[in-house]
Parts: structure tokens; C-alpha cells; sequence
């Protein structure tokens, strides 16, 4: 009976040192749970506050951001206001060189073989100085004739002078009567006006011989030259030389009707023949009276000095100097070109790009002169017009205009 109570008694300690070792357990899980949540709850609330402040940053950094881009956004743009200057109203032309007074030289007498030619084209002559040599053999055995027929006319002439005064001696006497005296003055006549004749044949043939050899009518440039050694040449040969009269040459140039009104004989003008640098100035002689029905265009005769650079039937363009006109001048990097033409870019009243149309008219070392489409108190972009387009807002910044 003791055994069974020391074993109650045993089972009873065992199941309340079982009971506080449960509880023990329970405790640690109940503690460990909540450390967790904690732990978890600390992680989101710092996971928030990153979340929130990088937010935050970001905002204000494309905030910042987009102020930035919208003051850069608007380019500053350089202009000008031309306003108007005197500038000269030029006329371009273009036409073909030509000399001004050209001189056709052919055969003028008889002509023959020609047995020298003395000149070459581009050589310069003087009045009267041959060009070509006509054989003249024949011609000068004629004139030695007709020399020699002087001679023997004089010779009578001289005899008959001779007997008319020994008659004059004797018709005091009675021995000639008056009747012999004017036979005899007749002779005498007669006798002086063969020599007058034969002197007269004897200048005809020398006349006739120089005129053989082609000599220059005037002094100037040689141009063309159709003749060679050997050529028999005569009235109906045309033209064996060309000169250009003091070598002045010209320029024609066909202008439309609305320029010829504007050009006056003594217009300057600068020509400048294709394919050269030369700048030749000249003056306008000749401004033609009637107007080509078919082309509506006049003839200008432009003259201009002898040059190297000029060569008669070659091409060559000229500006014609028409006045003065009150125009803007703007600088070639304003005027852009498009398939419409010119036009500039110009800034409006509310600080945005605008195009405007413009007709060029002078092009000088200075600028470019507008003949049309802007009135001067504009304001136009000098540089970056090729970047611009129309509508786009700037930052216009006025530049002083060149005066």
C-alpha cells in the first residue's frame, strides 16, 4: 500500500514538471512570433519611407529638369534692322563681243598673184600700210611706157616751141605769113597737151599699180586674214582682211524692254568676258531706237577699250550702272534661296520666325541690296536661318546695321 501511494506520488511530479515544460514552450513561440512581426512591420515602414522620398526626388528632378529644357528650348537668334540705303540699281546683262568699228578690207584695184602677205591676225597696223603684195611686173612695164611717152611728147613739144619762135623772127620780115604763124602756134599747142596727156596716162597706171597692193584704209587691229601666197585675187575675190578701227571693240547685248527704258547713252557698265577674271569698264554708246517685235528685246552697243581678254564674237556679261535707289542692304548669309526664289527670315511682333519673300537686286562687297519685299524696319535673322523653321519661338538680339 506504500508502494502504490510513493507511485502516485511520482506520477503526480512527473505531470506538473510536464505541464511547466509545455508552458515554457508555448511562452518562447508566443515571444519569437511577435519579435518577427516587429521585425516585419519595421521592414515595411522602412521600405515606405524609401519608397516616399525617392518619389519625391524624382519629382523634383523633373521638375527642375523641364524648367531647365524650357529656358534652353528658346534659341537666342542674332537680327538686324537694315533699314534703307542708297544703293546703285545695277541691270546684268549678258551679249557677244564684237569691234565697234570693223573695217572689211578687199581688192580695191585690178588685183593679180599675190606674191607676200605681211601681217598675221592680233597684229597692229598703220593707216595706209600694206597687207599683201600683188605681182605688178606687167603693170610696171606699162607705166615705164608710158613714162618713156612723156619724153618723146615733151621732146616735140619743145621743137614746136622752138620753130614758133623763129617764125615770130621772120614775120616782121614778111617772109612767114599769118597763116604759117597759127598753123604753127597750133602745133605748138597741140605738142603740149600730148605731154599733158601722157602725164595724165602715166598717173592713171601708177595709180592703178599702187592701188595693186592691199594696204590698210586705217590704223588698227588685224582680226581675220583670207589670203595666202599664190592666190589670184580680183574685184569679185570678198574679203581677204577684217580690222577692228583703233582696236575698239564692244559689247551687244539684246536687254528686255522694261531695262532698255532705264539705260540712257553714257551708262557706266563693267564687262567681264566669260571665262576670265577681267573686269573691263565701259560705257553704253548706242541705245537701239525700235524694239524686236518677236522678242520684246533692244539691242545696247556697250563700247569698251582694247584687252587682251576681248576677242570679237566671244560671249561676255555686264552690269549696267542705272542710278541710285533707297533699298535695304542686308548680308549674303540673310538671304536664303528656295524653289519659290529668295526670301529672309524675319522676327514678328511676338518674338516668332516669319518668312518673307524678297526680290535681290545688287550684290556688291557690302551686302545685298532688296529690291522688293521688305520695307527696312524689319527684323531679319543674319545667321541660322537654315536651322529656323516658321512658328518657332527665339530670343531675337538686335545687331547694328552696317551704314
Amino acid at each position: 500500500m506504500n508502494y502504490e501511494r510513493k507511485v502516485d506520488v511520482m506520477d503526480s511530479l512527473a505531470g506538473t514538471q510536464s505541464f511547466y515544460e509545455d508552458a515554457d514552450d508555448s511562452r518562447r513561440k508566443r515571444t519569437r512570433l511577435i519579435v518577427a512581426v516587429v521585425l516585419i512591420a519595421l521592414a515595411l515602414a522602412a521600405a515606405w519611407y524609401a519608397f516616399s522620398a525617392s518619389k519625391g526626388g524624382a519629382a523634383g528632378a523633373d521638375g527642375a529638369a523641364a524648367s531647365g529644357e524650357g529656358a534652353a528650348s528658346i534659341p537666342s537668334i542674332t537680327v538686324v534692322v537694315p533699314g534703307r540705303q542708297s544703293v546703285e540699281a545695277t541691270i546684268a546683262t549678258n551679249g557677244t563681243i564684237a569691234a565697234r568699228r570693223e573695217m572689211p578690207v578687199g581688192v580695191a584695184g585690178e588685183g593679180g598673184e599675190v606674191v607676200r602677205v605681211l601681217v598675221e591676225p592680233g597684229q597692229w597696223v598703220d593707216a595706209g600700210q600694206p597687207l599683201a603684195i600683188i605681182d605688178r611686173s606687167v603693170q610696171a612695164q606699162q607705166a615705164a611706157s608710158l613714162a618713156a611717152s612723156i619724153r618723146v611728147a615733151q621732146a616735140d613739144a619743145k621743137l614746136a616751141q622752138a620753130e614758133l619762135e623763129r617764125a615770130e623772127a621772120l614775120v616782121s620780115r614778111g617772109f612767114i605769113s599769118k597763116a604759117d604763124m597759127d598753123r604753127k602756134r597750133a602745133t605748138r599747142d597741140a605738142a603740149n597737151a600730148r605731154v599733158r596727156v601722157a602725164q595724165a596716162q602715166y598717173a592713171e597706171a601708177t595709180a592703178r599699180n599702187d592701188r595693186l597692193n592691199i594696204i590698210a584704209p586705217a590704223a588698227g587691229l588685224v582680226l581675220t586674214r583670207d589670203v595666202e601666197v599664190g592666190q589670184i585675187v580680183g574685184a569679185g575675190s570678198g574679203i581677204l582682211f577684217r580690222m577692228a578701227r583703233g582696236g575698239e571693240m564692244e559689247m551687244l547685248a539684246e536687254m528686255a524692254e522694261a531695262d532698255l527704258q532705264r539705260v540712257r547713252v553714257g551708262t557706266r557698265a563693267t564687262v567681264n568676258p566669260v571665262g576670265t577674271d577681267v573686269q573691263i569698264a565701259g560705257q553704253v554708246w548706242q541705245v537701239a531706237p525700235v524694239i524686236d517685235p518677236n522678242t520684246r528685246q533692244g539691242m545696247v552697243r556697250i563700247a569698251v577699250p582694247y584687252s587682251k581678254a576681248l576677242r570679237p564674237g566671244g560671249f561676255a556679261n555686264a552690269e549696267l550702272v542705272a542710278g541710285t535707289a533707297q533699298a535695304p542692304m542686308l548680308p549674303e548669309s540673310a538671304v536664303q534661296s528656295g524653289p519659290e526664289g529668295n526670301y529672309v527670315l524675319i522676327v514678328d511682333d511676338k518674338n516668332l520666325i516669319q518668312r518673307r519673300p524678297v526680290k535681290v537686286g545688287t550684290v556688291t562687297d557690302d551686302g545685298v541690296s532688296i529690291a522688293s519685299g521688305l520695307t527696312g524696319n524689319e527684323r531679319v535673322v543674319v545667321l541660322a536661318g537654315a536651322f529656323l523653321n516658321v512658328g518657332d519661338k527665339v530670343k531675337p538680339v538686335v545687331q547694328k546695321s552696317s551704314q
